[in-house]
């Protein structure tokens, strides 16, 4: 056997369910001394399935809280076998856990528990995104008056921008913060989270519906800061710059942008 067709040969191996289906790959052997040729695919055929489940857990703690060790594993193991690792980093292992979740279940238990898998995804996204090199209060405090106008932004490489429709970041906290476990509830109004690192550390907070407008607009809609003013001036009158400036800090500060150079 030519060392790619053996290569080939484990891979289908590892994937198999039963370890006992590929008797080609086991006459290729020799065993050893203590370890006999059936034991030792065994040990590689188990322990490679665990690795996979270990890395699942680790990526969604909070879905594991949520359905307990066997259940998340029988869940796991089903999007495993549907959705083998074909990327040489185990880190893009859950990409596609939401989509087969929405799609396997019913939109009844579905909705919540992808949501939740959806933000703890976030958190992966974020931790591993690009470096940035993100506005400071001291950069904006050297804008000329004449730049202010045209002013233009983009989110750091890192943010994460979701639409909750379900308390699910409060059961991820609960979980962080290690309290008492809340029962999943619709939201009355969705609540816009972002997610993103700053340095080493990810951060998150939830925005109420006009401050995501705004957001939204600034990184979506290529709003310029006097646009900004311009549209916020429909709700706040004579204090919509002050309130552009005010939410404006606080995205700076929080390390959330990016000056956008033309």
């Amino acid at each position: 056997m030519l060392l790619k067709e053996w290569q080939l040969a484990f891979e289908a191996f590892l994937l198999e369910e039963d370890p006992n289906t590929n008797p080609t790959l086991s006459e290729s052997l020799i065993g050893g001394p203590t370890l006999d040729v059936g034991t030792g695919l065994a040990i590689y055929h188990n322990a490679y399935k665990a690795r996979l489940l270990d890395v699942l857990r680790n990526d969604f703690p909070t879905i594991l809280h949520w359905m307990g060790d066997e259940e998340f594993d029988g869940l796991a193991t089903a999007y495993i076998r549907q959705s083998p690792s074909a990327h040489f980093s185990l880190r893009w292992l859950g990409k596609g856990f939401e989509g087969f979740v929405r799609e396997h279940l019913v939109p009844k238990q579905s909705a919540p528990l992808a949501e939740l898998i959806a933000l703890e995804w976030a958190f992966t996204l974020a931790f591993d995104a690009p470096a940035a090199e993100p506005l400071t209060i001291e950069t904006m405090a050297a804008l000329a008056p004449e730049e202010w106008p045209e002013l233009r932004v983009r989110a750091v490489p890192s943010m994460q921008w979701l639409k909750c429709r379900f308390n699910s970041l409060s059961l991820w906290r609960s979980v962080k913060e290690e309290t008492a476990f809340p029962d999943s509830v619709p939201l009355e109004i969705p609540q816009i989270c972002l997610i993103w690192r700053n340095g080493l550390i990810c951060n998150y907070r939830s925005l109420d519906p006009a401050q995501a407008s705004a957001l939204d607009g600034v990184l979506n809609g290529g709003w310029s800061f006097s646009e900004l003013c311009a549209e916020l001036a429909v709700t706040y009158g004579k204090g919509a710059s002050l309130q552009a400036v005010t939410w404006l800090k606080q995205w700076i500060q929080d390390g959330l942008l990016e000056r956008l150079q033309r």
